[in-house]
């Protein structure tokens, strides 16, 4: 995890068009507007973590930019995609990790020494040619040539630095025992092969519906199982974001403002296409390679055709398409080849190139600059965000003048009905409820309990519209009785019915089975019968999850035995164990230093996420959800209307 959260912090801003290395990339993307932080405030704010701020905007244009990077490996980024990654949530939760560890560093007094960051800058791979640092005046060519200021990437590389060093020292003092790290190998190594019957409580058919009388006794008898949580009244006005867009209109003349203003967005990146012929190399066959190389580089130079040399020599998956790579997937190969093909013009073959597993011989057959896109090609992409933009700002300046009038006249209702808006009754709500048609995601039922009494909210962003609303009453906890949980009672009751018939069934097919077939009586019985090669401890069982008594069982239970029944949340299981695996001291001490290295890094990610979690409580690290929602939407806006 330790090593994941340094790739991602080192994934946060721009993504260049000029992509020559993804070293420097994810250097500056990360830590590039580093110093914007704390510039924005008030409404504005989607973040505070201690004393810095992150501002909505610069969390906006950090999300669009991640996506202009991913745009270059996927080709189709619509509002979906962006929600089964997660991506927003994603971002900001890297951005406030970032702040929380550098306002850290400051706290420990860490520091990086221009040492430091030099040894950093010599030894990054894009910087290295045959094994050596190119210099500093190529170095800051390249940095030139991606129009990155020298200052600010070092600052950058500074702040990483202080990244690594406070994630060591608040590590440093985790250890592991000899003892823990052989327990460790046996659950990972060791391992049965088994078979198991599943009878889920969901396949077990009710005897008879009970009556009224026989739930009361169900729910008399286990009354302090049944409570109402708080519940919430409130009244809301809801604005509709597709019902505001017919109020909004955009013209062409700003529309043509918004294209001249923002070119960099309407700008399709440089392209290039890629071909390689590979030769790989063991290290008694080196020299010989580097020969043949050498040979076929110069027959390139002489004229014969790249691609057919390609599908005759080349030794990577790429051959049999005459060595084609691409406009993309190139730039998944190692370093030093990225480097050399950024540094060819079209048609332009490079000289042969050495990595640590062959020889390349690169050729740029196609090279696209960077071109911008024709303002009536853009123009309903364009039209799409300003239509957002405006219907988000009428919806903000509509519930900002009603507000200001509800607080007024202390009442929502009031203030709605003279302005010509509808009030809606809640009714009493439980935190995160949803309201159906306009909140799936229950935002106004949570804003609804941050409210003190009679208490009037400020706007509520949901990714349907905007709300307001007004606390009416509230409702404490309490028992509950039996009339309003009835329905609860009742599949309460049937479940543990259900439970006792299949743990009954379980009961009666273990006293036929002893040494017979299990699949057989499986099916006889309705069940499910399952078979796994190798199980381990803390291993996922499928059907059954996660189970310790079975975990247990797997290692203690005498082969071809079958267990008891094993209850599980869906049901029970039945299990017998055919084969196992177990480690001898011997076998472990052939691997216990890489068996240690590898625990103790397990253990400093855990415990390095503890500590997070008390940095973030130490800084007080607040999150405006509203905010984020209304960011959010207008991401997830545009990028539907861009898939349309």
């Amino acid at each position: 995890m330790l090593k994941s959260m340094r790739k991602n912090l080192k994934q946060l801003a721009p993504a260049l068009w000029f992509v020559i290395v993804a070293f420097i990339i994810s250097i500056f993307a990360v830590w590039g507007g580093a110093g914007q932080l704390g510039e924005r405030g008030g409404k504005n704010l989607i973040a505070r973590i201690g004393k810095e701020k992150i501002s909505s905007d610069l969390f906006y244009s950090t999300v669009l930019q991640r996506l202009q990077q991913m745009s270059q490996q996927y080709d189709q980024i619509d509002a979906q995609f962006i929600q089964q990654l997660n991506l927003p949530q994603q971002v900001l939760e890297q951005m406030v990790q970032r702040s929380i560890l550098l306002q850290t560093a400051a706290r420990m007094g860490l520091k990086a020494a221009n040492e430091e960051i030099r040894d950093k800058i010599i030894h990054y791979p894009v910087f290295q040619k045959d094994g050596k640092f190119i210099g500093f005046d190529e170095y800051q060519k390249i940095l030139s040539w991606n129009r990155i200021s020298i200052t600010e990437f070092e600052k950058n590389l500074e702040e990483e630095i202080l990244i690594d060093k406070t994630i060591n020292l608040l590590t440093a003092g985790v250890t592991v025992s000899e003892d823990e790290v052989w327990e460790n190998y046996k659950k990972t190594t060791e391992s049965v092969r088994m078979e198991y019957a599943v009878l889920e409580t969901a396949n077990i058919e009710a005897d008879k519906e009970p009556d009224e009388a026989e739930l009361k006794a169900y729910f008399e008898g286990r009354k302090e199982n049944y409570k109402l949580p708080e519940r919430r009244d409130a009244v809301y006005i809801f604005l509709d974001t597709e019902q505001l867009k017919t109020e909004v209109e955009v013209d062409d003349e700003t529309i043509a403002k918004y294209y001249r203003d923002n070119e960099d967005q309407f700008k399709d990146p440089e392209q290039t296409r890629v071909s390689r012929i590979f030769l790989p190399f063991e290290e008694n066959d080196r020299e010989a390679v580097k020969q043949e190389a050498q040979s076929l580089a110069k027959r390139l130079t002489d004229g014969e055709d790249f691609g057919i040399m390609a599908e005759i020599y080349s030794k990577d998956d790429k051959a049999a398409g005459r060595g084609d790579w691409g406009l993309f997937e190139w730039r998944s190969l190692p370093q030093q080849e990225q480097t050399a093909i950024n540094s060819l013009a079209a048609d332009a073959v490079s000289d042969p190139v050495e990595t640590e597993e062959g020889i390349a011989i690169l050729r740029v057959t196609e090279k696209t600059p960077e071109r911008l896109s024709a303002l009536e090609a853009v123009k309903d992409r364009i039209t799409t965000i300003l239509l957002d933009q405006q219907t988000r700002a009428t919806a903000d300046r509509k519930v900002a003048s009603l507000e200001k009038a509800a607080k007024k006249e202390k009442s929502l209702e009031a203030a709605a009905g003279k302005r010509g808006y509808t009030a809606t009754r809640t009714g009493l709500l439980k935190r995160g409820q949803e309201l159906e048609n306009i909140d799936p995601s229950g935002s106004v039922s949570s804003a609804i309990f941050n409210l003190a009494d009679s208490e009037i909210s400020s706007a509520i962003y949901t990714y349907k519209g905007t709300a307001l609303a007004q606390l009416k009453s509230v409702e404490s906890p309490r028992p509950a009785e039996f009339d309003e949980v009835k329905e609860e009672v009742a599949e309460d009751y049937a479940l543990e019915q259900k439970k006792e018939a299949a743990r009954l069934k379980m009961e009666q097919m273990k006293a036929e089975l002893k040494d017979g077939n299990m699949e057989e009586l499986a099916e006889k019985y309705g069940m499910e019968y399952k078979t796994v090669e190798e199980h381990k401890r803390e291993q996922y069982l499928g059907t059954v999850g996660d189970s310790t008594e079975i975990d247990e069982l797997a290692f203690t239970l005498p082969l071809n035995t079958a267990s008891d029944p094993i209850e599980f949340e869906n049901g029970f299981s039945l299990v017998r164990m055919l084969e196992r695996k177990t480690v001898t001291r011997d076998e472990f001490d052939e691997v216990k230093g890489t068996e240690m290295d590898s625990l103790l890094e397990q253990k400093r990610n855990k415990f390095f996420q503890s500590y997070l979690t008390k940095l973030r409580e130490d800084l007080n690290v607040r999150i405006r959800y509203d905010t984020f929602l209304r960011v959010n939407s207008e991401i997830m806006s545009r990028f539907t209307k861009e898939e349309g």
